[in-house]
């Protein structure tokens, strides 16, 4: 591949792939959904968002499973130059992700992408907890 369009591939640099970085965003994160999806994020402190991908054996079997992180992948990589940068996501999809048209689930991931609050944003829908 050139450099030329090295900007379009999905590096390890912006994939979460430790169990420990999961955890994290679970624990630490926010989380919003919607009927395909359930998205948690998590500031990172980095010039870049990454991605992370779920998809539990409850989802169906392996061919299955690789489709709907091959798609949501692709979506992510697609239009990540548009996401705010900083953030570590998590994708826990729905069985619907394999099935749903391709222009269909683009559509609603970039509504949810678009859920991402802005930089300087990221504790305002969290709830306040007093001590």
């Amino acid at each position: 591949m050139s450099r030329g369009v090295a900007h379009h591939g999905f590096p390890k640099t912006l994939r979460i792939l430790s169990r420990s970085e999961f955890r994290r965003v679970y624990e630490e994160g926010q989380r919003r959904s919607n009927a395909l999806c359930t998205m948690f994020f998590r500031s990172n402190g980095l010039g870049r968002t990454r991605l992370g991908i779920t998809t539990p054996t409850r989802l169906g079997h392996a061919v299955l499973r690789n489709r709907m992180r091959r798609r949501l992948r692709e979506i992510f990589r697609l239009h990540r130059h548009t996401f705010e940068a900083g953030w570590d996501v998590v994708l826990n999809p729905r069985p619907k992700v394999a099935s749903i048209s391709f222009q269909n689930l683009e559509r609603e991931m970039l509504k949810l992408f678009g859920q991402l609050p802005r930089a300087g944003q990221e504790n305002s829908s969290r709830p306040k907890t007093w001590c």
